[in-house]
């Protein structure tokens, strides 16, 4: 290896391990934060803590490369082009495509690792960490309970409602509770407009105060066939108080080392992952098929393209009213509107469930794509970062890292928006996992062009300079405010 190579690679290298370090503290602070009230006040060793820490940092390592690239390109960049050092090496006919060889095939090397950390190491990572945080916060099984999703970790019980608030978040808006003891689907459902935790610490019940709904008990179940629906009985309430008490004696004796939680999209391995998407697709696309089934048969619908014996006679009108009379027409009509209105209400309970297997779907999806998309964001921020650094001809950690935080919050922006996208099926999974590299790579291109051609996208003293000199006029000006 050339001493040049060795010389950019090292001026490379040094701000790289000191700004991932930073990065990778800074990201752990911030994710134990958020995690401190969810920990906090269990009961957890120090042991507990550390392991927890431990499997949080593998997590972020996939986070933390890219930006430090990002950091230290524009870094070494500007330090080169601050000291001229860059400008000597140009004037001794070395370009910047030479300079950036040893760092491209260095970052190449990176981002191959970080495929590879982030489809073994990662999910490994999440799945210790998930199933730690989730065992210390079945010490406390209000914690369990997320907005927006049905919460199944309560044995016996799905447990949905819209939003959490109130200084405690113990208010909940727009409850819904299904009794799943008796194996049977959902028998029992309780709704209301709002409900509220009064469990005690340490209590061996989960109870919910629930204010304006319904009480719905429906003894058909899942599994029953259409011919026993009529004969079993079904209930219906309305209520304006009403106490729900769930039994969670058994989570204050939970193993914070129990690994129940396996499946999850972040858990997988891109060898996992594909048979789980296929298996998903099948029950869904089956499901789908069932449900229609169902609504044909409901809407006595199977044979539509073949009419009724009856209408192939002579004598009857092939409008169906007119062969009846005024009475007979109006039960037959109202026997259709009810009919309609059975199907519509079937159609939108089932709405919801299937939209959300739809988005757990294709959460499983992005997670396919976007492993892959995610590993080359080192790259990306590196064809970025390089001739940025150039341009601006600005070392240390100042303005690079200014520019450093913009560029990754707006990749990260464009990430999180294809994600979302891709979960509303606004986006196939395959296009939504590359959106931030489709928008990105070209920036980079340009501003790679940009540098090699010696021609800068601005300069960064034209943003300072004005800056400057307005506090040192309103400096001037109240000193001589003073003097007068």
């Amino acid at each position: 290896m050339k001493k040049l190579d060795q010389y950019i690679l090292k001026s490379f290298l040094t701000p790289f391990f000191a700004t991932f370090l930073i990065i990778i503290f800074v990201l752990i602070m911030q994710a134990v934060w958020l995690y401190f009230d969810d920990i906090a006040g269990k009961g957890v060793d120090l042991i507990f803590i550390l392991k927890f820490i431990w499997y949080l940092s593998l997590t972020l390592v996939p986070l933390g490369i890219p930006i430090a690239v990002l950091l230290s390109s524009i870094m070494a960049l500007g330090n080169l082009s601050e000291n001229y050092e860059f400008a000597a090496m140009k004037s001794a006919g070395i370009s910047l495509k030479r300079m950036m060889m040893p760092l491209l095939i260095f970052t190449l090397s990176l981002s191959a690792l970080n495929f590879v950390f982030a489809n073994n190491v990662f999910p490994y990572a999440s799945f210790k960490q998930r199933n730690l945080l989730v065992n210390v916060k079945k010490k406390k099984p209000s914690l369990l309970l997320i907005p927006g999703t049905f919460n199944t970790e309560i044995p016996n019980f799905t447990i949905k409602f819209d939003e959490r608030y109130g200084k405690n978040e113990n208010f909940l808006r727009n409850v819904q509770i299904a009794d799943l003891s008796k194996n049977r689907g959902k028998i029992t459902v309780v709704t209301a407009k709002t409900g509220e935790i009064v469990s005690k610490e340490g209590s061996r019940y989960l109870t919910l105060v629930l204010k304006d709904g319904y009480y719905y008990t429906d003894e058909i179940g899942a599994r029953t066939t259409l011919k026993e629906k009529n004969k079993l009985p079904n209930s219906r309430a309305s209520f304006k108080k009403y106490t729900v008490n769930i039994d969670i004696s058994d989570f204050g004796n939970e193993n914070l080392d129990d690994e129940n939680i396996k499946s999850a999209a972040v858990m997988l391995k891109l060898s996992q992952l594909e048979p789980k998407i296929d298996s998903l697709k099948t029950v869904f696309d089956k499901n789908i098929d069932l449900k229609l089934k169902n609504l044909m048969i409901r809407m006595k619908a199977e044979d539509l393209e073949t009419p009724p014996d009856s209408l192939k006679d002579k004598y009857l009108s092939e409008n169906i009213l007119d062969n009846f009379n005024t009475t007979e027409q109006l039960a037959v009509v109202d026997n259709a509107i009810s009919t309609i209105k059975r199907a519509s209400s079937s159609v939108k309970n089932s709405r919801n469930g299937f939209k959300l297997e739809r988005k757990r779907l294709n959460q499983y999806d992005f997670e396919y794509y976007h492993r892959v998309a995610f590993s080359l964001a080192p790259l990306i921020l590196f064809f970025i970062g390089v001739p940025l650094g150039s341009i601006i001809r600005k070392g240390g950690f100042g303005v690079p890292m200014v520019l450093a935080i913009i560029v990754f919050v707006i990749y990260f922006f464009i990430d999180t928006f294809g994600k979302n996208l891709s979960e509303e099926s606004a986006l196939p999974a395959s296009l939504a996992s590359w959106i931030a590299t489709l928008i990105l790579l070209p920036f980079g291109i340009f501003l790679t062009y940009k540098a090699t051609k010696g021609m800068g996208v601005f300069d960064i003293n034209n943003v300072i300079r004005p800056i400057v000199n307005f506090f040192n006029k309103l400096g001037l000006k109240k000193k001589k405010q003073h003097n007068e």
